[in-house]
């Protein structure tokens, strides 16, 4: 059964939760464990939720906000519905095939 994985990103709330409100407050604390990032990508990382991450920066988040990797991202997942399969016969409405009938009243 195919599933769907989701993901939220909670820097801003852990931020919040520490006290960091500004953008720019964790530019120093990068710096100082040896991550080198411009104001803009540090922006894209605290305001928006990225598609990749490196595990340097990950680790060195974690770190500055003494969390996990699991507080950081919260993931869950759940159960799709099965997809037809190609040549499977499904049910046929014929309802939903069949044209209404039409009734004809004298004029009058």
């Amino acid at each position: 059964m195919p599933r769907q994985i989701s993901y939220r990103w909670r820097l801003r709330e852990l931020r919040a939760a520490r006290g960091m409100f500004t953008v720019a407050e964790p530019m120093p604390h990068l710096t100082e464990r040896g991550i080198t990032l411009s104001s803009s990508q540090v922006h894209r990382l605290v305001s928006g939720t990225p598609e990749r991450l490196s595990l340097p920066v990950l680790a060195t988040l974690c770190d500055i906000l003494d969390c996990t990797p699991a507080d950081l991202i919260a993931t869950s997942a759940q159960n799709l519905p099965a997809r037809r399969v190609a040549g499977e016969a499904a049910p046929i409405n014929l309802a939903a095939r069949r044209p209404a009938r039409v009734r004809l009243t004298p004029e009058g």
